[in-house]
């Protein structure tokens, strides 16, 4: 190296490996069992075995929640008012993220979710029986929010229907926050 080149020249150098053979074997993956001998059984964890300081695990409990929250509401039944009834026939939108979380060796859940309900009823109007459509979209409801819960009702056919129709439909919301109070227990003994 000239005397050019030497001044051009970094100092600086980073530690690389010549060779793979000098590298160190990749470690094997090897299946933990829950009686892992490792394990020591003094001291309880949550969640899997392999997070033995409970630091961090997430746990994605969608198809669990969005299932139970459908089968819950659909479970309602009829409600019964002045003119007529009516009950949820389907949950049509049910949208949302729900998870459990194991942090610090403690559990926590929570969710988001979005709602569309399919309502359907009679109501007796002005002597004459009517099937009412409807829906009640609930646009977003989460964990220890239930209190706050707002729902908007849409009916199939309102230009001629009475008001009193939306304000019937208006007493499903008690029931609904029952049932999604009971699901955030269930959530909360997983």
């Amino acid at each position: 190296m000239g005397e050019e080149e030497k001044e051009t020249a970094s100092n600086y150098r980073y530690w690389v490996r010549e060779t793979k053979a000098d590298a160190a074997p990749l470690p094997l993956p090897k299946k933990l069992s829950p009686n892992h001998t490792d394990h020591n059984p003094n001291l309880p964890t949550l969640g899997s075995v392999w997070n033995k300081a409970g630091t961090w695990e997430e746990k994605n409990l969608n198809k669990w929640a969005s299932d139970r929250i459908k089968e819950l509401l659909v479970a309602i039944g009829s409600l019964e008012f002045s003119a007529g009834k009516a009950e949820i026939s389907e949950v049509s939108k049910c949208y949302g993220d729900a998870f459990l979380v194991t942090v610090r060796n403690k559990k926590r859940v929570g969710y988001t979710y979005e709602l569309t309900l399919k309502i359907k009823g009679e109501w007796t109007v002005k002597e004459e029986q009517k099937t009412v459509k409807a829906h009640i979209d609930i646009p977003e409801f989460s964990f220890g929010e239930l209190d706050d819960l707002q729902m908007e009702i849409r009916l199939s056919d309102g230009k001629d229907l009475p008001q009193q129709i939306n304000q019937d439909l208006k007493l499903f919301l008690q029931p609904i926050r029952e049932k999604l109070l009971q699901f955030e227990q269930e959530l909360k003994d997983r």
